[in-house]
């Protein structure tokens, strides 16, 4: 029985992908993986369960070339990592500009040069 609740596939980070507190300006973590829908942090500080967010991070595509995503997210959980210290958090994306998205989809795309 699979029981995947996520409207979309996740897709692994290969290289580290720092992210950004819009409001604070403040680097939160990292991503662990990403979809279309949402993402999962890796955070150096507790976020708050049902709470919301403005995340900020730079995708890196093959060309050395970082497409800036800005998003609003929705904290569904929170779990404490195996590392002493980090919090993994799973978040629903609910808003993101057409221009971010369309880079975001383009990254995720497995077929995309």
């Amino acid at each position: 029985m699979n029981d995947e609740r996520r409207s979309a596939p996740r897709k692994p980070t290969t290289v580290s992908i720092e992210v950004t507190d819009s409001i604070s300006g403040e680097n939160i973590g990292r991503i662990g993986n990403l979809s279309r829908t949402g993402l999962m942090l890796i955070c150096h500080r507790p976020l708050r369960d049902d709470a919301l967010y403005q995340l900020r991070f730079r995708l890196p595509d093959r060309h050395g070339i970082h497409d800036e995503i800005e998003a609003g997210v929705h904290t569904m959980w929170t779990d404490q990592a195996a590392t002493n210290g980090y919090q993994w958090s799973g978040l629903r994306i609910i808003s993101i500009s057409g221009a971010a998205a369309a880079s975001l989809d383009r990254w995720l795309d497995p077929g995309a040069a």
